[in-house]
């Protein structure tokens, strides 16, 4: 009885998840994005350093994953914009003002992964800070059809993340593939998304991170296997269209003026 047969045994009899949600963000596959071609790209910073991605949705308003609140432990972001260097001097820092993760967000299961931010002041919007429309049409996009992520994590297993921010097309699965044996099997919900191949994925550090299909933001990246670029274990995104009224009722709700006493008394 080797010390491999053991350890299997122990892992199926523990039920083990086989994949888990720690931020993805190394593009494997990918190259550097092209200066400005991404004026929606947001890093999520803590202490200056790149924790997560995020999708810039007006000028106060970021997108994001849920369990990128939960890996902070410091409770507070800021948001870079506005540069594909993150050390570009030209580049926008403005702090988060609130936070709203999703009211029904599961931190095991990762339903409802979804992060909105609002930033503490208007950004002024160019071509180099410019919104990303969302996907507002409920549809299942075709298997194979090719879909572009971004952001600013591992390019390798180990070592630093990168400066210039990175992109790579990935793919999308079929949810029936997704779920199928020797894949997810049945834990991908009509609310998520697969997409990623053995040489073109997204992964640690990438959390948040738009989908973008047809110039649309489709989806935010979410979780995946533990071990990025498995054929069987591609990325999971969290789907846009779902989630359109947390998101337009979250945004217009925190933005609704609250009267001052002085207002109240006349």
């Amino acid at each position: 009885m080797t010390a491999a047969w053991l350890l299997s045994v122990f892992v199926l009899v523990l039920g083990i998840p086989h994949y888990d949600c720690r931020p993805r963000g190394r593009i494997l596959g990918g190259s550097e994005s092209d200066l400005h071609n991404r004026p929606y790209m947001v890093s999520l910073q803590v202490n200056s350093s790149h924790l997560c991605g995020g999708a810039l949705l007006n000028s106060q308003w970021v997108l994001s994953a849920a369990h990128c609140a939960s890996d902070n432990p410091y409770n507070h972001f800021t948001a870079v914009m506005g540069a594909n260097s993150l050390s570009d001097p030209n580049r926008i820092t403005v702090n988060i003002e609130k936070q709203f993760i999703h009211p029904l967000y599961n931190q095991a299961t990762k339903e409802h992964d979804l992060l909105l931010l609002k930033l503490a002041q208007n950004v002024t919007l160019s071509d180099k800070v410019k919104p990303i429309q969302l996907q507002r049409e409920d549809r299942e996009i075709p298997a194979g059809t090719l879909c572009l992520v971004a952001g600013w994590g591992k390019i390798k297993r180990t070592g630093k993340k990168p400066d210039q921010l990175q992109e790579v097309l990935v793919p999308i699965i079929a949810r029936s593939v997704c779920n199928g044996r020797g894949y997810y099997q049945d834990e991908i919900t009509p609310n998520m998304i697969c997409a990623g191949t053995g040489k073109q994925d997204s992964c640690e550090g990438d959390s948040g991170g738009p989908l973008v299909c047809d110039g649309v933001l489709e989806a935010t990246v979410s979780s995946g296997y533990r071990v990025c670029g498995n054929v069987k274990r591609p990325g999971i995104y969290t789907r846009s269209q779902p989630y359109i009224n947390f998101i337009e009722d979250t945004m217009h709700n925190a933005t609704i003026s609250i009267p001052s006493a002085a207002q109240i008394a006349v």
